[in-house]
């Protein structure tokens, strides 16, 4: 007999267990190889030898459960195998060369990726943890049977959850419902993602979880007797109509219903699907000659009519949905799908397993799936932090679709709530990078409305037309993210180049060194650890390199000597100065990053001086300002300025006096009398005194001039100061 001598442990049978699972596997899968699998039990066992679970049980019941699962899912041998082995390398002495020699390079693999996925905290900021999520990716990507075989080792551990500490519960299951039941859900296994979701969701939350759980058995009954009256009439109907079905009622699960409640902010009783009828026919017509008898039965309600077999869902689903009204003015959703369908809903992305084995091709939807995670894994390429690589993961991750169409009628499916911008870049990352504005159902709308399914949307380019980092703020999509990203990038890395080269040109000249850029400082840049030019002269320009230790490092003998703040700007910059459209002059970089620093808010008029920051651009501060007492000296850069007349800037004024009665209305008309705006104020009293802040909008200092005189006339006002932070 291949199972070999009896293994028991304490009560815990651990032969029995592999039964059940060698049992399972004959019954998808009769000439599975039985006796691998009995091989994979007696290394597995004999290597966790001695080892226990938390719960007291030998630790191989928790390989075998997890076979288990994976057999419920009725994957191949190989994935069992893998399932019987994934914590040897991790949890015992065995090497993968052990592994590879007696089970393969399939099973090697398999067990590897699982290896390297360590626990996953999704919502810390720790850029290990962030890594460990890319792993996964990375894992699942080489062979979709790692992920099903986390998710199964994921779920046994939420089903014994109890036996761990109180916080270790909660990381884990925090964890269960950020990251791992939206990847049950996006590879089709509907049943995990709900056990998942379930238990993550009783730890997380046990009042809510026991409020729902009530809720749901006093309503049992009541749900059961509105199945049984519709039940029995539908069957009689569809027979009648030569279609052969099978009819179940099931509760949605408490999670669902639970965000149900939350999202309509409606208590148990009021949410429409709190149970469904599942209607299981023979074949797609089938499904939709059903859903006219179930119509011609019952009201539907027309925003809740679903056709996920014409528009599958990005995990393969496809179904019927529609929602009726029955005895009672009661709703209930009515399923209808085909008996495969049903099958690929519950076991998603493992039925390609199965039917591999029987000798089937690669299926579309499989190479869909697996053709997501393969795209995530190039845009990686391009993403240096693997937060921001998690951050785009999550996007396509954990939402649900939205169908609309092309002009042309092309269906195309993204994430709910994406927008115009995301749907452009859908079409082809041109016609993203060079959108203009977009016409949704045939009326113009701003790239960030959010798309509803059905809609047609129309992408108006333009050549002029390109990214800006307020893009980031409209996309939802990790495609359209990764475009915007990558092109913010390459121009701002554009922009530090020129400047950079621009300022050692100029020390250069001043020092008077007999110094070639292009073959000198590529030499230095190497020793710097810059493997290109550009990358050292960007580092120059972005000012996270100064200028001096590159040319100290050539001419060390020449030491700059101390100057003024203002001066040593002045001194090296004077002729950096071309046209720039933000308001100020910087040499010739019309895309470089400028901003005005809020500290001191300067406006033309003020004498001003530029500060090149770590990956910021330039920042403009005023010339008194004393922050840059701080500031690198050799850092500053001259500005001017080159504003357009109408360009509006805002200032900040504090104001103190004596109250009265009327006082704010009083300042409020003395600035209006002279043309300028209140965007927005702040009015204390303390005692006798009075204090506002307030922020209005001018044109030059000229304008606030203006407005302080002004202010200082007004009866009972002391004090008038331009506010900045100290």
């Amino acid at each position: 007999m291949s199972e070999g001598i009896s293994h028991r442990v304490g009560e815990v049978d651990l032969d029995a267990m592999m039964r059940a699972v060698v049992r399972k596997v004959g019954v998808y899968n009769p000439h599975g190889d039985r006796d691998r699998l009995w091989q994979a039990f007696r290394f597995g066992n004999e290597a966790h030898a001695g080892q226990l679970r938390k719960s007291g049980e030998p630790y191989f019941t928790h390989a075998l459960t997890v076979a288990g699962i994976l057999a419920d899912l009725r994957l191949d041998v190989d994935t069992l195998v893998a399932g019987l082995l994934h914590d040897v390398v991790e949890d015992t002495g065995v090497t993968l060369d052990e592994l590879r020699e007696r089970f393969g390079e399939e099973v090697v693999h398999m067990v590897d990726g699982v290896t390297k996925i360590s626990d996953i905290r999704s919502h810390s900021p720790d850029t290990r943890q962030a890594e460990n999520y890319r792993k996964l990716v990375f894992s699942i990507a080489q062979d979709p049977r790692t992920v099903l075989i986390k998710l199964a080792d994921r779920l046994h551990n939420m089903r014994t959850v109890e036996f761990l500490s109180p916080d270790r519960q909660q990381g884990m299951s925090r964890e269960t419902l950020d990251v791992y039941a939206p990847l049950a859900h996006r590879f089709g296994l509907a049943k995990v993602k709900w056990e998942l979701e379930d238990r993550a969701f009783k730890v997380l939350d046990p009042s809510a979880y026991f409020e729902v759980e009530r809720g749901v058995k006093q309503s049992r009954t009541v749900r059961e007797r509105v199945i049984e009256q519709i039940g029995r009439p539908l069957v009689d109907a569809l027979s009648e109509a030569g279609i052969k079905t099978e009819i179940s009622g099931r509760p949605k699960h408490f999670y669902s219903i639970y965000n149900k409640m939350k999202s309509q902010n409606v208590p148990l009783e009021r949410v429409y699907d709190l149970y469904a009828l599942r209607i299981l026919v023979e074949t797609k017509v089938d499904c939709y000659h059903a859903l006219g008898i179930v119509h011609s039965m019952f009201t539907p309600l027309q925003d809740r009519i679903k056709d996920y077999i014409a528009n599958p869902k990005a995990n393969m689903y496809q179904s019927l949905h529609t929602t009726v009204q029955v005895t009672g003015g009661k709703f209930l959703e009515i399923q209808i799908r085909t008996h495969e369908m049903h099958e690929r809903s519950e076991i998603g992305i493992a039925a390609h397993w199965r039917y591999k084995e029987g000798g089937a091709n690669e299926s579309i939807d499989f190479s869909r799936m697996v053709n997501w995670l393969r795209q995530m894994m190039e845009w990686e390429e391009d993403v240096a932090d693997p937060r921001e690589f998690m951050e785009n993961m999550k996007i396509d991750l954990f939402q649900d679709e939205v169908f609309v169409f092309s002009p042309r009628g092309d269906l195309f499916q993204l994430p709910k709530g994406a927008t115009p911008l995301d749907f452009a870049f859908e079409v082809h990352s041109e016609v993203g990078l060079h959108c203009a504005g977009a016409k949704v159902n045939g009326r113009i709308v701003s790239l960030a409305t959010p798309l509803q399914s059905r809609d047609s949307v129309e992408i108006l380019t333009s050549r002029n037309s390109h990214p800006s980092t307020s893009w980031l703020e409209i996309v939802k999509t990790a495609k359209a993210r990764h475009h915007v990203r990558r092109w913010i990038r390459s121009t701002q890395f554009l922009d530090s180049v020129k400047l950079g080269r621009e300022i050692l040109v100029r020390e250069i000249r001043k020092r008077k060194l007999d110094v070639d850029i292009d073959r000198d400082l590529e030499e230095l840049g190497q020793q710097l650890g810059y493997s290109e030019l550009d990358k050292l002269l960007a580092a120059v320009g972005a000012g996270d390199l100064t200028h001096a230790k590159i040319l100290n490092r050539l001419d060390p003998s020449e030491k700059k000597s101390p100057q003024k703040l203002v001066d040593m700007g002045k001194d090296i910059y004077a002729t950096f100065m071309r046209r720039r459209v933000s308001g100020v002059r910087i040499q010739g970089l019309d895309n470089l990053m400028v901003r005005y620093a809020r500290c001191c808010e300067p406006i033309p008029g003020d004498e001003i001086v530029g500060v090149v920051t770590r990956g910021r651009g330039v920042s403009v501060h005023r010339m008194g300002c004393s922050n840059l007492q701080d500031a690198d000296q050799e850092r500053l850069i001259e500005v001017t300025w080159d504003v357009d007349a109408d360009q509006i800037f805002m200032v900040k004024l504090t104001i103190t006096g004596l109250d009265r009665k009327g006082l704010l209305a009083d300042l409020s008309e003395a600035i209006h009398k002279v043309g300028v705006n209140i965007r927005s104020g702040d009015f204390q009293t303390d005692a006798e005194l009075a204090r506002a802040t307030l922020l209005i909008e001018v044109r030059n200092l000229n304008n606030l001039d203006k407005v302080l005189k002004a202010v200082r006339r007004v009866p009972n006002v002391q004090q008038v100061e331009r506010y900045q932070v100290d």
